[in-house]
């Protein structure tokens, strides 16, 4: 049990490494003054896709952006967990057929749902 737990370790190990490993080396260079910094009014500024922001950052967005973001998010993660079944039907037999059908139908009355109550419309 223990070479699996080391394996384990030595990957957090690494995991917090690299970006420790990163920051610090930059922390470094900037102390050393190899790294420049030499902060002015257009590196400081907010950058949108190359536009000049127009008033305060702070507008509301519609919703249903997010709404149909999560949505899609949710349907996209529940399709992969068909893929178990795409692969090996035959060792599943019956019984991960009918799993599969019921899945489906829980995908379906979200779907439908989603739709009666019109969040995947735009306008």
């Amino acid at each position: 049990m223990l070479p699996e737990w080391g394996q384990v370790g030595f990957l957090l190990l690494l995991a917090l490494l690299f970006p420790i490993g990163g920051i610090g080396f930059s922390w470094l260079l900037g102390r050393l003054g190899i790294r420049p910094e030499r902060p002015d009014r257009v590196k400081e500024d907010t950058y949108e896709c190359g536009v000049e922001t127009e008033g305060t950052a702070w507008v509301q967005f519609n919703f249903r952006y997010y709404y149909f973001a999560l949505l899609f998010v949710i349907f996209d993660v529940e399709a992969v967990f068909l893929y178990p079944w795409a692969v090996s039907p035959q060792r599943l037999a019956v019984a991960g057929f009918v799993e599969v059908l019921t899945f489906v139908a829980i995908l379906f009355i979200g779907l439908a749902y989603a739709w009666r109550k019109k969040a995947l419309e735009w306008l």
